[in-house]
């Protein structure tokens, strides 16, 4: 996480794309640390939402022009994840993917409003939304606990 927070503004925009996918990132580290360097808050909290709705909008892509089986083996999403995340889905509709930045189900819930081939403008609003809130959550307390 060092590496990507000694790259400013780019890395963070970098690690919350990254972090958006399957793999292992947290761009929460990397915001909190430069929150702490003194970099600008609404900046941060900007980039940090453009980089992971983006990074959801990649896995919306997979799921909508690759096949189920092809998604399940490349993003290496177990059968349980899927289920869950479909799931999850299937009981709060188009607004479960206002949790879209939940560990676990949110990658999965991307990529299965991909594969249900959910409305893009929903898709956008609910995602940013969501992930827009919990930025502002974590810059908050990463200000107020320093």
């Amino acid at each position: 996480m060092d590496y990507f927070a000694e790259l400013g503004y780019f890395g963070l925009f970098v690690a919350a794309f990254l972090a958006a996918t399957i793999l292992p990132l947290s761009s929460e580290v990397v915001l909190t640390t430069l929150l702490l360097n003194g970099l600008s808050p609404v900046a941060l909290v900007t980039i940090a939402t453009v980089g992971n709705v983006l990074g959801s909008l990649t896995n919306y892509a997979l799921g909508y022009w690759a096949s189920l089986e092809v998604i399940k083996r490349w993003l290496k999403i177990s059968e349980e994840e899927y289920a869950r995340a479909e799931q999850h889905f299937v009981k709060y509709g188009l607004f479960s993917l206002c949790f879209a930045w939940v560990p676990v189900i949110g990658d999965p819930l991307t990529v299965i409003a991909g594969i249900l081939r959910i409305r893009l403008l929903w898709f956008v609003l609910l995602v940013t939304a969501g992930k827009l809130m919990r930025y502002i959550v974590v810059s908050y307390l990463a200000i107020q606990i320093n």
